[in-house]
């Protein structure tokens, strides 16, 4: 099946979980990021169970602290 990671369109095994995407992707520090599925935010404890489905835009975000 075909998605959109971060900007690139892939072409991915059916049936991948958001896990799964995470580890291919080689997701640096992934236990603080944030990932969304066409938009909408997945929580970090269902990244096992949610699959991903053909056309599914993915992105990545790390929230950063800092500023005085």
């Amino acid at each position: 099946m075909k998605i959109t990671v971060a900007g690139v369109n892939k072409e991915v095994a059916d049936n991948l979980t958001v896990a799964q995407l995470v580890i291919d992707e080689k997701v640096e520090t992934p236990e603080y990021v944030t990932v969304t599925i066409n938009d909408e935010f997945v929580e970090s404890g269902a990244f096992e169970s949610t699959k991903l489905k053909d056309g599914d835009v993915v992105e990545f975000l790390y929230f950063m602290g800092g500023g005085q």
